[in-house]
């Protein structure tokens, strides 16, 4: 990681989706790998849900967290395959204000290694609404990792240079976290 030594880490505080039909808190590997990988990082873990595949529930949990000063990031992690249910990228597109291209490049580019030609079933995606840093990664747990170690760890975290997402996020000192 190219890093500035007198740069500050800043913590953030991050919301974390998993869309599934079957699974439960239990067994949402998922969820839980984004999850404890932003706590292990030093960031907040302000909130954590579980919904079913719908369109209009998944849109209204991240409009209400994108509306929420208290959140910085949210991670969803699922719905984003090719079958009749997926429907995460359609729930969140409109939300964004910028999308972020380069993110859904660069996870294929990286999944590429794990997945082969699979890769190009992948809609993951990221962007930017109201000061919030949203992306939509895949269900599977190595999915979420490969987005985790290949493009969150560096860009979640301010020292990383030459660019990472914190300054355009909404600003730290007005984020508390929940209890």
């Amino acid at each position: 990681m190219n890093s500035k030594p007198t740069a500050q880490f800043i913590p953030l505080n991050v919301a974390v989706l998993t869309v599934s039909d079957t699974r439960t808190f239990e067994t949402d590997t998922s969820g839980e790998l984004l999850a404890s990988r932003a706590v292990e990082m030093g960031h907040r873990l302000v909130a954590r849900t579980l919904l079913k595949d719908d369109l209009y529930r998944i849109r209204a949990q991240v409009a209400g967290w994108i509306a929420d000063d208290q959140v910085q990031v949210v991670l969803i992690t699922g719905g984003t395959g090719f079958t009749g249910r997926d429907s995460t990228p359609e729930a969140v597109t409109c939300l964004l204000d910028k999308h972020i291209e380069g993110f859904g490049e660069l996870f294929r580019a990286l999944s590429i290694l794990d997945i082969g030609t699979s890769t190009v079933q992948s809609r993951a995606l990221a962007g930017l609404a109201n000061g919030t840093l949203v992306c939509c990664l895949p269900g599977s747990t190595g999915a979420c990792r490969t987005a985790w170690e290949g493009i969150l760890v560096e860009q979640l975290d301010s020292r990383h240079r030459p660019c990472n997402f914190v300054p355009h996020l909404k600003a730290a000192e007005r984020c508390g976290s929940r209890q």
